[in-house]
């Protein structure tokens, strides 16, 4: 039996992107395929796993709908990040063609990364769990009206044909991983470039954000990344998450952070 230290658990089933992602970054770690971003960060928090490889954001659909709100609530710590290439393909059943073919299955997410490809051939499109789920079961239904956007990993494993590579409508298609843990791993304060990650929410005062964030225009701190969205089931104040560039432990962090905190009601670093 696999000591769970040595599980990453991934949202689908095996030939899906972030299946792809646990081995580019932990070889040695046996993949734990989960049916939703709950069940796999779930699989972490109850110990059943060591690690969780979460998707956040695609370079050409934005962020991943619905995994945001699961971060601070998850009590999972960011360990590290993964830039995993994504190369869809348009599979289907042998014998299966591009004029046989009416409709395309896949993730939201690929669907929207390929949304002119398939709307100039004018296939009908259908959103699935994921995208290797998508082609799982396109090679159970063997229609050959029927097709998937998924990976070349996922059309070798359920047996279909390629009758589009590179489906994706831009070039250097990248999906952002983050490994999380149970326990935080803060490496040494260095020279090495670092990105600090935090969700937050703001006091109820007039710009609070503003005076939130000033601290790290003031101590030269750089955000690469700022987004807002709303508590599932709350609409009294927005989350904020947030990219920085430096290190936690950092002079310059420390004095931002100290600011921050003082216009903030809660928060997760």
């Amino acid at each position: 039996m696999t000591d769970p230290k040595n599980i990453i658990a991934f949202q689908g089933v095996p030939g899906a992107y972030s299946h792809m992602s646990c081995a580019a970054v932990k070889p040695e770690m046996t993949p734990l395929a989960c049916a939703s971003f709950e069940e796999m960060i779930l699989s972490v928090q109850e110990g059943r796993a060591g690690l969780a490889m979460v998707p956040v954001e695609n370079s050409i659909a934005g962020r991943v709908t619905d995994i945001h709100h699961l971060l601070p609530e998850s009590g999972l710590f960011i360990i590290a990040e993964h830039f995993q290439p994504v190369n869809h393909r348009l599979l289907a059943p042998k014998g299966a063609s591009l004029d046989t073919l009416v409709e395309v299955h896949s993730h939201a997410q690929g669907l929207a990364q390929c949304r002119k490809r398939l709307h100039k051939l004018g296939l009908r499109q259908m959103v699935h769990p994921d995208t290797a789920g998508a082609a799982k079961d396109v090679a159970a239904w063997n229609d050959p009206k029927i097709g998937a956007i998924a990976s070349s990993l996922a059309g070798e494993i359920y047996g279909l044909e390629t009758l589009v590579e590179n489906a994706e409508d831009a070039e250097r298609n990248t999906t952002r991983f983050l490994v999380m843990s149970r326990e935080a791993e803060t490496p040494p304060l260095s020279d090495m470039a670092m990105l600090t990650t935090m969700v937050f929410t703001v006091r109820s005062v007039p710009a609070a954000l503003y005076k939130a964030l000033g601290g790290f225009a003031t101590n030269g701190v750089n955000l690469t990344k700022l987004e807002s969205y709303m508590r599932p089931g709350s609409s009294a104040s927005a989350q904020f998450y947030v990219d920085v560039e430096g290190h936690i432990d950092s002079p310059a962090m420390q004095l931002a952070m100290e600011e921050l905190r003082f216009y903030c009601e809660d928060g997760a670093v």
